[in-house]
């Protein structure tokens, strides 16, 4: 992964940098601070506007050559709207915006002079913007690397007060790189991220302080982890369960807790998936993904809350030794479970990890995040993702930090109905609905009867954590979808 822009937070300066960044309200309005960036060039840029037909609408960009009276090779001009109008989510994507212009450009040094009027915070989600889209994934790009493909674009924000802008940018940077993290991740081919390998990088996260746990195979069996065990050992590589601990909190308090699904592979097993698009099966670890990546956000911005994250790490292949439709496992809360279906093995996985998470650490709630349904994206597309919980609170305080972040989610059914779909006269449940009617809900009440009645959400991630949408600050395949709107959620709601 190249990460093309670095930033950096300073006072108010001359213009030194050669292309300089200004903003303009609607009805081309310039603030004080950019009209001394413009100089005598104002009036060229007033004419090139006019001309133009721009008028400094939100999220419109002109750029201008070697303009006449500027001591700079180029002046980009990014418009604001009304500016009482925008919110969080605006500013962040104006700095994606804005870096996307300046990474189209081939740009390596810009100055942006931030307006005096926005508030330390909003110079913050303008930066976090910025570094969120100058991601790209082109790690294994050699021969045909473009030529300037390793260079990084030196981003200054210039602003009245930097000192005051630093603590909040710190923690904007830690939310991003968290990101950052899980795109990184789901992008990540197959061959080169297994369970063994996942497991290393959320180690690495014992530098920020995260108390880290890898359970082997040995380990998770004396547990009773049958069913995840069993989605594996189809794969010569071996399971593992990761447990990242981080005690930012009181001491006694109670964690929150995520957990995320981690099929590092997923060919569907002996119910083999079409070929058609299995080399997506990469990213099935998307809802592992934004799990690390959330807690190398909390870490990094040293959230004052007590948090464990538990990902479930394992290859679904058709191996001889593979589990075959109509086997069935005991689980380890100590219901069994029969397996009609070897593609819908990201339950199996799950159901474990949460009966584990609850039952060690007894949390406030658990949130699990998963690509575990094509019914999902039938349902949502790649728009948004579903929530499913018994419990209105916590469903609304996702939903309202999805609003926030420009992730959305939004609520779907649980309920009598969709549970006895999964009953089975051969075990005490069975892992499909029998049928693809409703199967976001019959994979989401499977995980509901693993949660032993603690506080509980899924998130199923399937249509968002890759191949989503491009937006302003995600342009590559993977997206990182959900680090930002839960690291937003905890702060609003759990720190303290």
């Amino acid at each position: 992964m190249t990460q093309f822009t670095s930033i950096n937070i300073a006072q108010y300066s001359d213009a030194a940098a050669p292309v300089q960044v200004v903003f303009v309200s609607e009805e081309l309005k310039f603030a004080a601070e950019a009209q001394a960036v413009m100089g005598s060039a104002g009036k060229v840029v007033e004419r090139a506007a006019k001309t133009a037909d721009f008028t400094g609408k939100k999220s419109g960009i002109m750029h201008l050559l070697a303009p006449e009276g500027l001591n700079a090779e180029r002046l980009i001009v990014a418009g604001l709207g009304k500016v009482d109008e925008l919110n969080e989510q605006d500013w962040v994507n104006l700095g994606g915006e804005v870096a996307g212009k300046l990474l189209a450009l081939k740009v390596e040094n810009a100055e942006v002079t931030i307006p005096s009027a926005a508030t330390a915070q909003q110079a913050a989600d303008f930066a976090q913007g910025a570094l969120l889209r100058g991601y790209k994934f082109d790690t294994y790009r050699t021969v045909k690397k473009e030529a300037d493909g390793d260079k990084v674009c030196e981003l200054t924000l210039k602003v009245q007060d930097a000192a005051a802008v630093e603590p909040f940018w710190a923690e904007a940077e830690a939310v991003a790189q968290g990101t950052l993290l899980a795109r990184t991740l789901v992008d990540e081919p197959a061959n080169t991220l297994g369970p063994v390998e996942f497991a290393a990088k959320a180690q690495q996260l014992s530098e920020l302080g995260v108390e880290v746990e890898i359970l082997d195979e040995d380990k998770m069996q004396e547990l009773g982890m049958n069913a995840l065990l069993a989605v594996g050992q189809g794969s010569v590589r071996p399971s593992r369960l990761a447990v990242m601990q981080w005690n930012g909190g009181k001491e006694g308090d109670a964690p929150v807790a995520f957990v995320g699904k981690g099929v590092v592979f997923d060919t569907g097993g002996i119910s083999l998936k079409p070929g058609a698009g299995m080399e997506d099966m990469k990213g099935d670890m998307g809802g592992a993904a934004a799990v690390i990546g959330l807690m190398k956000a909390l870490a990094g911005r040293k959230a004052p809350v007590n948090a464990v994250c538990v990902l479930g790490l394992v290859e679904n292949m058709p191996d001889g030794n593979a589990i075959r439709p109509g086997d069935i496992v005991k689980t380890m809360s100590g219901q069994t479970v029969e397996i009609l279906n070897t593609d819908a093995e990201g339950r199996l996985v799950l159901g474990d990890a949460l009966w584990y998470t609850q039952d060690r650490f007894a949390p406030k709630f658990m949130i699990d995040l998963a690509t575990l349904t094509g019914a999902c994206v039938v349902a949502l597309g790649g728009h948004r993702a579903g929530v499913f919980s018994a419990d209105d609170e916590l469903a609304a305080q996702i939903c309202q930090s999805g609003e926030t972040t420009a992730e959305k989610m939004w609520r779907l059914p649980l309920g009598d109905e969709y549970d006895k779909m999964i009953d089975t006269p051969n075990a005490d449940m069975r892992n499909t609905g029998g049928n693809r009617w409703g199967g976001a809900s019959t994979a989401a009440v499977y995980l509901q009867r693993h949660t032993n009645e603690t506080k509980w959400a899924h998130i199923d991630v399937a249509g968002t954590a890759m191949g989503s949408k491009k937006s302003a600050i995600s342009q590559g395949w993977a997206s990182g979808f959900g680090v930002r709107a839960l690291s937003r959620m905890v702060k609003d709601h759990y720190e303290g």
